[in-house]
């Protein structure tokens, strides 16, 4: 009987038993087939001899032997079991199904069902796990074969870049040489070798040269698209340095560094490794090896370095850009050289403790260097001398802050560099500069007010952010601070057309409502909004509270010359007016009523940095005492005449290499004020040129829109203004730029050019007008457009004005010395005689404004001198500085 089939029905007399010995006794000598069976009695396994059934140990196992010998036949269907179902109730999970198909790889499984059929054998994981290491060592072995160790003397060639101007000539080839002198290892002082391996590699003398974890780590950072870092051995960082051909940061590059690494420290020396590395490693200044830095540094063959120059030139390794005391801010703010000084210090003393701790340098003698070892200024490329070394500067900055190639790139070269430079408005800059510093900066006649001038200036195109021209002091190769760029000199007044400008966008806060108001419970503010023009004005919260430090302490907003403006009593006047005229008190006020945030977003929005911006706790944020760079303000500026459109300053319009475009400038603006309140700004400037304080800066038949501003102490200038296709900016300001001395600070320019006072309506507007003439000559004028009007009066009928009282303020310091509004003529040059009205005697278009930027720190209770600066973060003072 089939095992696939229902037992049929059993006779009921004698049972089967019966039925077997009644077959048994037939004639036939055949058994009889079961009742109702249809098939024949082969179909049941009858007539089958009796020695096969023994040979597969019963009749059930002998008919599975026949199905599975014919498994692949056509088989009589089933007869139905009860209920009517056809067929065989299901196999089990993982019962055989029939024969499995010889194959080299069992997988999906024969003969297993469901989740088994899946799950692999541990032959099968066993296997595949042998051919697979099999296969890697076999790649491994190859690539091993295939690499060379490198030939650093071969390796010590690099491209120049070409940097062009905007009209495509060229300006200057450089920045691909390779300043490299390889020498022995016999010439390395020991604790130069020592310095490294307590610095970088502790481990070298006995490491294999590869540090696993370290390889993980930087591919874990290339898979996910991160920064990959740089070895983590000496051995590593060697053939890093020597595969100059190939600097791409991919996973391919960082195999092949693998599997060089591992072919150096089996097959080197250490001693050749570290030679190699040495004369290999970049130290900044563009020196390639301990030779080259040594005479980079400090004038000395590598051999005559010292343990605190050797300390000193480690720290160089981890990074030039961040630890060369000279500073490289113009590829980031923050290498200041105060904070390089800083942290080159803490870097090489660290590095001696450590030669000391593993035994390579005594003690006593590492007492010896506690201070930075004495280093000369870098040496630069002739022909980078004038403005060109500051062109390239502000060029490589760009393209390396902006991620589109990267220092080692740069150094590396062979890139043509398109920028942005105008040649013809570069060269008349500057030579607007020079005949305003030769007239009238005399430091051998007035040494005491006249050392130390700089000036620095920007110029940027509205329409598309491109920086046409910039002077960024006397010489690159004698100056090396870039004056157009980031100085820590103070705006002053000119911060106020952001003030402005906020009030119009988001407008002033309803004093009943909370701080943070939404926009439609705002009142936006129209230039005829009246403000108190009162000197050693009590500023206020929004809400009408009188504002207090945390000491306690109230707020007195005095203006330049502790003058007034305005009707009195209540000193009324209108934020045109108040910007003509630079008056520090309507406008602080006005920033407290909008809020210092909406302020500085105003700022932010136009085009300035975050992080050159100060805190916003103090109220005199409104008037200047920030830092941005003149190329920040001029495009700032820019984006009021393009209708508040905001492009962000850019050097280079595209960048070519041998296998075709790197990089090419897109034009992405952003709206940063609505052209109504943009035209607003710009329409109360025009003011500011036409009839206020900067009338110097007025072009015959052109619309100029402009301000002036003078910080706290005298110690900084400016001027930023703009025609519908130029915005410019000049700054000039005293600043100690002596490299011995830690503390750099800017000094007072009282006397300086033989002024009494420096305002933002002197040397710096008369710069902008000689430069602006030139640069716009033959380009026809344009007029800014009309404005629509804009917002609601303010405070049409404002209420009194408090008085304060002794007992709840302090009483501002009175500017020394106070100018008075005639001021003394310069010495002027032979052909010039009273160019300007700020040069001759006269009581209108002077710079009334003043000093505005700075403010007094906060003094304490036995402290009410108010001297020094501040950013405003925390130390911002009581009184605001003396106007704009």
């Amino acid at each position: 009987m089939s095992e696939h089939r229902r037992k049929p029905p059993q006779p009921q007399e004698g049972g089967r038993a019966a039925a077997r010995r009644g077959q048994s006794g037939s004639s036939s000598g055949r058994r009889a087939a079961p009742r109702g069976a249809t098939g024949s009695p082969a179909d049941y396994g009858f007539g089958q001899p009796a020695d096969e059934e023994r040979q597969y140990g019963g009749r059930a196992e002998a008919r599975r032997a026949a199905q599975r010998s014919t498994g692949g036949s056509r088989r009589r269907a089933p007869e139905p079991g009860p209920g009517g179902r056809r067929g065989a109730p299901p196999r089990g999970r993982g019962q055989s199904a029939g024969p499995a198909n010889k194959r080299i790889i069992d997988y999906p499984r024969a003969g297993k069902f469901g989740f088994a059929r899946w799950v692999p054998s541990w032959k099968l994981v066993t296997g595949l796990f042998i051919g697979f290491f099999g296969s890697m060592v076999a790649v491994a072995g190859i690539a091993y074969a295939m690499v060379d160790v490198p030939d650093i003397a071969k390796t010590a060639q690099a491209q120049n870049n070409v940097f062009y101007w905007a009209d495509r000539s060229e300006m200057v080839a450089t920045g691909g040489e390779t300043n490299r002198q390889i020498v022995n290892l016999s010439q390395i002082p020991k604790e130069m070798q020592y310095a490294v391996i307590s610095q970088e590699n502790k481990t070298f003398e006995t490491d294999s040269g590869i540090d696993p974890k370290g390889i993980a780590r930087a591919l874990f950072n290339m898979a996910r698209g991160g920064q990959t870092q740089g070895g983590s051995t000496i051995t590593q960082q060697f053939v890093k340095n020597a595969m100059l051909d190939d600097q791409s940061q991919t996973i391919s590059r960082k195999f092949k560094e693998i599997f060089v690494s591992i072919k150096v420290g089996s097959t080197m020396k250490k001693d050749k490794i570290m030679e190699g590395y040495l004369n290999s490693a970049y130290y900044g200044r563009g020196a390639y090896g301990i030779q080259a830095a040594a005479r980079a540094y400090f004038n000395v063959d590598a051999v005559d370095l010292d343990p605190g120059q050797c300390a000193f030139l480690a720290a160089m390794l981890k990074g030039a850009t961040y630890y060369d005391p000279a500073g490289a801010t113009s590829i980031d703010p923050a290498a200041t050289p105060e904070a390089n000084s800083r942290r080159a210090l803490a870097q090489m003393q660290n590095t001696l403790d450590k030669m000391v701790s593993y035994g390579h340098l005594d003690a006593a003698k590492r007492a010896q260097y506690t201070t930075l070892p004495k280093w000369q200024n870098p040496r630069s490329n002739s022909d980078l001398r004038g403005q060109t070394g500051y062109l390239v500067d502000l060029a490589k900055a760009y393209l390396i802050n902006n991620k589109i190639l990267t220092a080692d790139q740069l150094q590396q070269g062979g890139y043509s560099i398109y920028t942005t430079f105008d040649k013809k408005k570069v060269a008349e800059l500057e030579k607007s500069v020079e005949n305003v510093q030769k007239a009238n900066i005399k430091p051998k006649q007035r040494p005491k007010t006249d050392t130390h001038v700089q000036f620095g200036a920007a110029s940027v195109e509205p329409s598309t952010g491109a920086i046409k021209a910039i002077y960024g002091g006397e010489d690159a190769t004698k100056h090396f601070t870039n004056n157009a760029d980031v100085t820590g000199a103070q705006i002053g007044s000119t911060m106020k057309p952001f003030v402005l400008a906020a009030a119009m966008q988001w407008g002033v806060r309803d004093p009943s409502g909370g701080s943070e108001q939404p926009q439609d419970e705002r009142k936006q503010v129209s230039p005829k909004s009246l403000y108190s023009g009162k000197n050693k004005l009590k500023i206020k919260e929004y809400d009408g509270t009188v504002w207090k430090n945390e000491k306690g302490q109230e707020w007195l907003q005095t203006n330049d010359g502790n003058e007034s403006y305005g009707s009195p009593p209540n000193y009324d006047i209108d934020l045109r007016e108040a910007m003509r005229e630079s008056v520090n008190s309507a406008y602080v006020q006005l920033g407290m009523n909008v809020g210092l945030d909406k302020v500085k977003d105003a700022a932010v929005a136009a085009g300035l940095k975050q992080d050159s911006l100060a805190g916003t706790n103090y109220p005199s944020f409104s008037i200047g005492i920030s830092d941005p760079s003149a190329i920040r303000m001029a495009g700032a500026y820019g984006t009021f005449a393009a209708s508040g459109e905001q492009r962000d300053p850019y050097s280079v319009q595209s960048v070519n290499s041998k296998d075709g475009t790197v990089y090419t400038h897109k034009d992405q603006p952003t709206e940063a004020f609505t052209p109504k309140v943009a035209d607003n700004v710009t329409d109360v400037l025009r003011t500011v040129v036409e009839k206020g304080t900067g009338t110097n800066a007025q072009l015959p038949g052109r619309e100029v829109a402009g301000k002036t501003g003078t910080t706290d102490g005298n110690k900084s200038a400016w001027f930023v203004g703009y025609t519908p296709q130029l915005s410019t900016s000049i700054t000039m300001f005293r600043y100690d730029d002596d490299e011995s001395k830690k503390n750099r600070t800017f000094l007072k320019m009282y006397g300086t050019g033989g002024q009494e006072k420096i305002h933002g309506a002197s040397f710096p507007a008369e710069i902008w007008h000689d430069y602006m003439a030139q640069a716009l000559n033959g380009q026809p004028a344009k007029d800014f457009p009309t404005p629509e009007p804009i917002g609601e009066i303010v405070n049409d009928v404002p209420s009194p004005t408090p008085t304060p009282t002794p007992s709840e303020t302090l009483t501002s310091p009175t500017p020394s010395p106070t100018p008075s509004e005639t001021l003394t003529s310069p010495s002027p040059s032979a052909s010039e005689t009273c160019r300007f009205s700020w040069q001759c005697t006269t009581t209108g278009g002077t710079d009334t404004g003043g000093t505005d930027g700075g403010v007094t720190s906060s003094p304490t209770a036995t402290d009410t001198s108010g001297t020094g600066n501040s950013r405003g973060n925390g130390n911002g003072g009581l009184f605001g500085g003396s106007g704009g």
